[in-house]
């Protein structure tokens, strides 16, 4: 009896080695939002770190989130980093990249509550009535995110802060009255 329960256990685990092992090896998480506003006033909401409290979706985590920022004002080389409670977590981004009004990259590093590396993007893209932006995050998966994804849709979890995000960037650059479009 006790050799079969063994032998169910280890069938088992290898059934979940190869379910976990067949997951993709890298994710791509993406939403978008057409914003009433010039290009330029919605890019200087994302490419300061110090503007990132109006809007951001993980500001309100944690109301006691100690946060850092270093290297330039704004746009490449400007350093954001947090530490905070379980919610809000640890981590640092540094944009790579910056665009006027088209594209900015940033470099995303948590440490906790799990290290990865990840690089996210916002392109800038002028549309009838303001202009289209689109948010992107990309990664690798690894063993343990692409366990996680047997049992949680990260795109779905991820994506529902980024909906939230660009709400809250539309909302801010929408209601100044000196960034509405004429």
């Amino acid at each position: 009896m006790l050799i079969k329960i063994g032998i169910g256990l280890a069938v088992l685990l290898i059934v979940l080695a190869i379910a976990i092992a067949t997951r993709p090896d890298t994710f791509r998480i993406e939403r978008s939002a057409l914003i009433s506003a010039p290009a330029e006033a919605v890019f200087g909401l994302v490419n300061d770190f110090h503007k990132w409290p109006q809007w951001s979706p993980w500001e309100k985590l944690d109301p006691n989130m100690t946060r850092t920022f270093s290297g330039a004002n704004a746009g490449v080389g400007a350093v954001y980093s947090w530490s905070g409670n379980s919610k809000a977590g640890e981590g640092s981004m540094r944009i790579k990249d910056s665009n006027p009004s088209q594209r900015i990259a940033l470099d995303l590093d948590f440490v906790r509550p799990f290290k990865a590396s990840n690089v996210s993007e916002f392109t800038f893209t002028p549309s009838a009535g303001g202009v289209q932006v689109t948010w992107v995050l990309t990664g690798v998966n690894t063993i343990p995110s692409k366990a996680f994804s047997l049992v949680a849709n990260m795109d779905k979890l991820v994506g529902k802060d980024f909906e939230q995000g660009l709400g809250n960037l539309k909302s801010v650059s929408e209601t100044d009255g000196t960034r509405r479009l004429a």
